[in-house]
């Protein structure tokens, strides 16, 4: 039994791919390899991302336990009685300038790289920044930023009273909050509660 010539032409038509579904093919693969490449760089370019906040975390804890660790006594630590006072009205030199805002080192003087007259308590650390050229290691006397940590800054540091702890006096808990800025200009936030549980002890 032959094939009519008819189907024997409609067979040969249909082999292989014409020059304009081939340049159709190129055309749509082109599209979406552009598509892939342009989402992989976003990708890689927003890659570093997640380290550069973890370093500004890993800055604003280290300023938190730093500030948290320092001591919350009725009395500054320059304060002759210091050691002994019952209560702040036995004070001098009150510590966290109870009655009063919180805004900075008592006395005055202090700084918190000072060897001499270093920050010597909670209440120090109201105010103090580090938001021109880096990050700053308290034994570096201010003079050099840490390596690497040039383009971070620290907003001042917030200090306030709490208020709403149970069975607490707001003269005895002390929030801090510490804000790190990153490369990026994204904010890194961290807080903690200081309490005066050991209101004579010294350095």
């Amino acid at each position: 039994m032959s094939i009519p010539d008819t189907r024997i032409r409609y067979a040969a038509r249909q082999s292989g791919i014409s020059l304009v579904e081939l340049v159709m093919f190129i055309v749509v693969v082109s599209v979406g390899v552009v598509g892939l490449l342009a989402v992989q760089n976003v990708t890689s370019k927003s890659s570093a991302d997640p380290m550069v906040r973890k370093q500004a975390l890993a800055i604003a804890e280290s300023m938190l336990e730093e500030v948290m660790l320092m001591p919350f006594t009725f009395c500054d630590p320059d304060d002759e009685n210091a050691e002994t006072a019952q209560t702040v009205a036995e004070c001098t030199i009150d510590q966290d300038n109870d009655g009063a805002a919180l805004n900075g080192p008592t006395p005055a003087a202090e700084t918190r790289y000072s060897a001499t007259a270093p920050f010597d308590n909670v209440a120090d650390y109201a105010g103090f920044a580090m938001n021109t050229s880096g990050i700053y290691d308290i034994t570096s006397g201010g003079a050099a930023a840490i390596a690497g940590l040039g383009a971070y800054k620290l907003k001042p540091i917030s200090i306030s009273r709490v208020t709403t702890l149970p069975n607490v006096p707001a003269s005895a808990a002390l929030l801090i909050t510490v804000t790190v800025v990153d490369p990026l200009g994204e904010e890194i936030t961290v807080q903690g509660i200081r309490t005066r549980y050991a209101p004579r002890t010294t350095p």
